[in-house]
């Protein structure tokens, strides 16, 4: 590996870093907003809050690396031709493809950790986070029942609490039960506590208070006062077996071969969907890798900037991305259109590629000077 070469990766992969950390942070920390009340509020320990927003790390560096790839690209080699360094470099003998590898190199080593992102870490991270959130969720001694609001506990069930003392006891007790519609059932109790059954089974005990039931069928209210009385929230919580892993949580043998059951065949298209983005998206980084190396490289040199091809590749860029989410969108609806998802980025490389080895585009060294300087 040559001086120069390393000059040109050196100059291109700290830009790159400095912009992934500055951009991926905003988006990070914005996102890390929606933590923050199941700590302030729900009592859940401070930890939590960090963990769930590094679980979410990945998806945010699987969509941005590509982009921050692109714009780095551009900042160093147009600093290079702002500085002449260009000019001193093909002097030296240095053709496109030379100056080119460099920043191929970088593109290369971002597509290996897209992939690895994609394929391994973004599953793997995401299904953590979703089975976090799924215990947070039935976890109803610490989260869900929060005093001075209307609680809803799952389908059918809602329990109001006046207040919370610090020993878990539940005072003013209110809870509506319409899982039998046709004999809904209203109680309030005077305190309480949230209990959990041998089984694990989550309950509210209920001390002095009473329980009216309504029989439509008869039009007749049942009023029973009671001195101890149990509600049974076991049917309102979800078991992690039965819960279906969402396309991001998925592995790549996941999503194209979703199972037997109604609700996987249902989204099966969903699944593959995703699968087909995950495979083809790396590819955007290789593809706007050539974009940059194609305007800013290509074509006659200009001392005074390469403002305008500059706008072109972000315009291009910009389409692409776009193009890329759409055809995914697509091909949940009209799976025949998958090959475009691959067809995108190849294309944008090879149509790259031409422009940057076109014969015409030949650099000369030569550099005009003003009259007077």
């Amino acid at each position: 590996m040559d001086r120069s070469f390393r000059y040109l990766f050196r100059l291109a992969v700290g830009p790159l870093i400095m912009i992934t950390l500055a951009v991926g942070a905003i988006v990070w920390l914005s996102q890390s907003l929606r933590f923050v009340d199941l700590v302030l509020n729900r009592g859940l320990p401070v930890y939590y809050l960090f963990w769930m927003a590094m679980l979410i790390l990945p998806m945010i560096l699987a969509a941005l690396l590509p982009i921050a790839l692109f714009i780095a690209i551009v900042f160093s080699y147009s600093k290079l031709t702002m500085d002449s360094e260009l000019i001193v470099l093909r002097a030296a003998g240095m053709s496109d493809a030379a100056l080119s590898k460099p920043a191929l190199a970088l593109g290369m080593i971002t597509l290996a950790i897209c992939y690895s992102i994609t394929l391994y870490f973004m599953p793997v991270a995401y299904r953590e986070f979703k089975d976090l959130q799924f215990r947070i969720r039935t976890d109803y001694s610490s989260v869900l029942l929060q005093e001075g609001v209307f609680n809803t506990l799952g389908p059918g069930i809602t329990v109001y609490v006046a207040e919370r003392k610090p020993d878990g006891e539940l005072l003013g007790i209110l809870a509506h039960d319409t899982r039998d519609p046709d004999r809904p059932v209203t109680m309030m109790a005077e305190r309480g506590e949230l209990i959990r059954a041998e089984n694990g089974q989550p309950r509210v005990l209920m001390i002095n208070g009473n329980r009216q039931m309504v029989e439509r069928n008869r039009s007749q209210l049942s009023l029973l006062y009671f001195d101890r009385y149990t509600l049974d929230l076991s049917s309102t919580r979800e078991e992690a077996s039965d819960r279906m892993r969402e396309a991001q949580e998925r592995f790549i043998g996941e999503l194209f071969n979703p199972g037997d059951s109604p609700d996987e065949q249902r989204n099966a298209r969903r699944f593959r969907a995703e699968g087909h983005n995950r495979l083809a998206s790396p590819l955007l980084a290789l593809a706007y890798t050539m974009v940059a190396l194609a305007a800013l490289l290509a074509g006659e040199f200009n001392r005074r900037g390469q403002n305008r091809r500059i706008l072109i590749a972000v315009g291009i860029v910009i389409g692409v991305q776009i193009a890329s989410l759409g055809l995914v969108n697509l091909t949940t609806l009209v799976p025949m259109v998958a090959p475009l998802i691959y067809l995108l980025p190849v294309v944008t490389i090879a149509a790259a590629t031409w422009v940057l080895m076109r014969p015409s585009a030949t650099h000369g060294t030569a550099v005009a000077i003003p009259a007077g300087s």
